[in-house]
């Protein structure tokens, strides 16, 4: 089995500050936040990337991003959000577990990182 530090958090092994859970997703508030409301969605069952999905999958992913805009919502950020999913080593990625970051409660501006 993975044991990844995310799988760790589902299984309850770690203390995460749970905002939300359900039989297919988990959502925890990040530890290092980037921005007011910084909140991390991921499938349950142990998922590295969308590399392990396919066609079969598609409404279990159409639940997760309709998942993150319902809890940007009532996590207030009325204004805007921004949703990312960073995938591979040049994508950012730092935990091999799928999941959407939720970032929202300041003006974010267009990019994420400076040139």
């Amino acid at each position: 089995m993975i044991q990844d530090v995310f799988c760790k958090i589902v299984a309850g092994e770690l203390p995460a500050d749970v905002v939300y859970r359900d039989d297919e997703f988990l959502v925890i508030r990040d530890i290092k936040p980037q921005a007011p409301v910084h909140l991390l969605l991921m499938p349950v069952a142990h998922a590295e990337s969308l590399a392990d999905y396919g066609a079969k999958d598609e409404a279990f992913l159409g639940r997760m991003l309709l998942l993150a805009h319902k809890l940007a919502l009532e996590a207030g950020l009325t204004k805007g959000y921004r949703i990312i999913l960073n995938e591979g080593e040049h994508g950012g990625k730092l935990v091999p577990h799928l999941h959407l970051h939720i970032l929202g409660g300041k003006r974010l501006g267009p990019k994420i990182v400076a040139d």
